[in-house]
């Protein structure tokens, strides 16, 4: 059984390996530190401390970079360990540096082996599974493709294992209007089940990212795969002229393709690198100007949830603009967090939560006679504020689930090798 396992670890590598050389540039993103630490340091079970599961995680990470580093030599393949943690993406500035380091390993002919840095990071700042952190790092190098692995050929139409004539769904044009059963959950090993495949794909596509779910145990289809998707502009091409196609099917996958209207660099940031502290809420009938500006103006404010400070991350809300009944007698124009409302974006804004509900519905001119000063004429500045390209809103959650009760890191990774990227 060893033996077994230690072969498809093999066989793994080797079709990463084969992809770098045919010329792709390759990221694994992995898991499984605090797994490794636990049969390292002979703990049963996993422990409730955070301390203790970080110290495991630290004691880990040795031992599976080495064996990484390891299997890879055999293979004369340079690899790299590239640790973040939900921090590294919110401030904007180690977000370019990670960029830049992923562009320049890949320019080295290294693969970058990702994982989310266990050792520092706790429940509240986590990425919450592999499969989060695999669409944003795929989306922060542009990546060509997103490969989510898993135990089961793709997305299905149903329960594959309860309901017999469940088929795998080839190809989603429009995530957002996708319909298909997640309960099977995935893979019952990986961090991330279906769901979690979704949402990351959600992200990735969002960003123009081609995104495939397929089977771990076959990473050899990958390269398959991938050529498939590039020569379908070819097929159309022949079909049309009557040149009948000759090519073998594809290996079993669910592909979805990437926006038509992609969001990059500082606005992908923006929407999902960003915890947001609160929320603010614009009216209906400014929308369309603010987002043909890029300016929010604090008279288009109707309402202001939570509580922020300045510069830090809100949701943009869009709701009707209240009636007469429910506007405040203190701030005329404004009402309390309206019950319809719609994300439509995020944005760093220029006034705390306190000093924004005291100018909210306010002209720019007004904001020195109500604060006392006068700061920016603008609630949001241009180059400070994202919207959401696709018809359906595409978030990342930010209710993070805890270490101990949703995430699972203790199997071995390179058992199962969960996503990669794979950029042409």
């Amino acid at each position: 059984m060893a033996r077994s396992k230690s072969l498809k670890v093999v066989i793994k590598l080797e079709a990463a390996v084969k992809l770098r050389k045919d010329g792709h540039d390759v990221i694994i993103v992995s898991s499984g530190a605090v797994g490794v630490g636990m049969r390292r340091m002979d703990v049963a079970e996993r422990p409730k401390h955070l301390p203790s599961i970080q110290a495991l995680a630290a004691v880990g990470q040795c031992q599976l970079m080495s064996t990484w580093d390891s299997l890879f030599s055999h293979l004369r393949q340079p690899i790299a360990q590239i640790l973040i943690t939900r921090n590294d993406i919110v401030d904007r500035t180690q977000y370019i540096n990670a960029q830049n380091t992923l562009a320049q390993l890949l320019s080295m002919g290294v693969i970058p082996i990702v994982n989310e840095n266990d050792t520092l990071t706790v429940s509240e700042i986590k990425f919450g599974d592999n499969d989060t952190l695999s669409a944003i790092t795929a989306a922060m190098i542009e990546a060509d493709y997103l490969f989510l692995m898993t135990d089961v050929d793709g997305l299905y139409t149903a329960n594959p294992r309860t309901n017999p004539d469940a088929q795998v769904i080839d190809i989603v044009p429009d995530i957002s209007s996708l319909e298909a059963d997640v309960s099977s959950a995935g893979s019952s090993l990986g961090t991330g089940g279906m769901g979690s495949k979704i949402v990351a794909a959600r992200l990735a596509t969002s960003a123009g990212v081609t995104t495939v779910i397929t089977r771990s145990s076959r990473p050899g289809t990958i390269e398959d795969i991938i050529e498939h998707h590039s020569s379908n502009d070819a097929i159309s091409s022949d079909s049309a002229l009557g040149v009948e196609d000759t090519k073998p099917d594809p290996p079993l996958h669910t592909c979805f393709l990437p926006s038509d209207s992609p969001v990059h660099s500082r606005s992908f940031w923006l929407l999902h690198g960003l915890k947001p502290h609160g929320s603010v809420y614009i009216a209906e009938e400014a929308y369309d100007i603010v987002r043909e500006t890029g300016c929010l103006l604090p008279s288009s404010v109707i309402a202001v949830e939570g509580k922020f400070g300045y510069m830090e991350a809100v949701k943009l809300m869009v709701a009707p603009r209240p009636s007469q009944a429910d506007l405040n007698d203190d701030y005329p124009m404004t009402c309390s967090t309206p019950k319809v409302a719609r994300e439509v974006g995020r944005a760093l804004i220029n006034y705390g939560s306190a000093e924004l509900s005291r100018i909210k519905g306010l002209r720019s001119t007004q904001i020195h006679s109500v604060l006392g000063y006068s700061g920016s004429e603008h609630a949001v500045s241009r180059e400070n504020m994202a919207f959401f390209e696709m018809p359906s809103r595409c978030i990342t959650p930010t209710s993070l689930p805890s270490p101990i009760s949703e995430m699972n890191n203790d199997k071995n990774p390179l058992s199962d090798i969960p996503a990669a990227s794979a950029n042409q």
